[in-house]
């Protein structure tokens, strides 16, 4: 257990020198996106809670896609000024998403009272909402923290009652990814090769298609590196494995994987009148559970 924290400490630590940090999280905009969201009933959800400072009344319409980006479901809520609202995912989805994976986007709209003249995105000059996120399980007494994106959100289309994959084409506090340059994120992993031992889910969210197979350094905990793949195998919103990486030393069980969020899948020249060009958002964060430790952890994928 000891061994596996200082582990952890010291990699975020060694991440973090010399890069500039950009996510934005804590913070008060016009909406938030929860970047990974499944519930499995009442015992194993993800709960999120919001908070209203925007000083005056406003209406919070949230839709759930799935990982490409397809619209599932939505809603609403009215929240008063200084409010706080919990939104429990198990309980607000509806019959048949059970297990099913996707993400959360929540954006404040024009008006109160949740009318549909009230869902035009982002028009209170005042909208200050924040949110917080985790993944309760009650059966393993496991609560996850989830890192909630902050916003500002751009949003192509007005109207957040009918969001698709086009909509949300930016979020303030993800990584601003440049084609042919970056980001460049360093995503961490800890493995053990053994089922139900050390694992490690990595989770690649982005307002972009991210679909297809990636050429990567793996590095390990004394610096070695290995060339390998990965694949993303949804537009928006993966959760891999990184144990299964073909490839990977039996040896490389503590470390980091090196991903340039900016070149395209198989390595592909991006093409000149590109080169250079704003491609939307990009957030990276790895989930990692190890008996030994006692309980699920979440480190942050830093990026440069």
């Amino acid at each position: 257990m000891k061994k596996f924290a200082l582990a952890a400490v010291a990699a975020a630590a060694a991440l973090g020198a010399g890069v500039a940090q950009a996510y934005t999280v804590g913070t008060f905009t016009n909406g938030v996106v929860v970047p990974n969201v499944i519930h499995n009933g009442d015992a194993d959800t993800t709960a999120v809670g919001l908070i209203n400072q925007s000083t005056v009344p406003v209406s919070v319409f949230w839709t759930f896609f799935d990982q490409n980006s397809n619209h599932v479901t939505d809603g609403c809520f009215p929240m008063t000024d200084k409010d706080y609202q919990p939104f429990v995912w198990s309980q607000q989805a509806g019959t048949g998403l059970a297990g099913q994976r996707g993400y959360l986007v929540f954006v404040v709209g024009s008006a109160p009272g949740c009318t549909p003249a009230a869902a035009l995105g982002g028009s209170i000059a005042t909208a200050a909402i924040a949110a917080n996120a985790f993944q309760v399980n009650t059966t393993t007494q496991d609560v996850a923290f989830i890192p909630v994106i902050d916003g500002p959100l751009t949003i192509a289309a007005p109207d957040v009652t009918k969001m698709n994959a086009a909509s949300l084409t930016a979020v303030g506090g993800a990584a601003t990814v440049v084609a042919g340059v970056g980001p460049t994120f360093s995503m961490r992993y800890y493995v053990d090769g053994a089922a139900g031992g050390n694992d490690s889910r990595i989770v690649v969210w982005s307002t972009g298609d991210q679909r297809g197979t990636h050429t990567v350094n793996m590095y390990d905990d004394a610096q070695n590196r290995k060339s390998v793949n990965f694949k993303l195998s949804f537009a928006e919103l993966d959760w891999f494995d990184p144990e299964t990486i073909a490839g990977r030393p039996a040896t490389y069980t503590d470390g980091f994987i090196e991903w340039n969020a900016g070149v395209v899948p198989g390595d592909a020249p991006v093409p000149a009148a590109a080169l250079g060009t704003v491609g939307g958002s990009a957030f990276t964060y790895t989930v990692i559970s190890a008996p030994a430790f006692g309980a699920v952890q979440t480190v942050l994928g830093a990026y440069q």
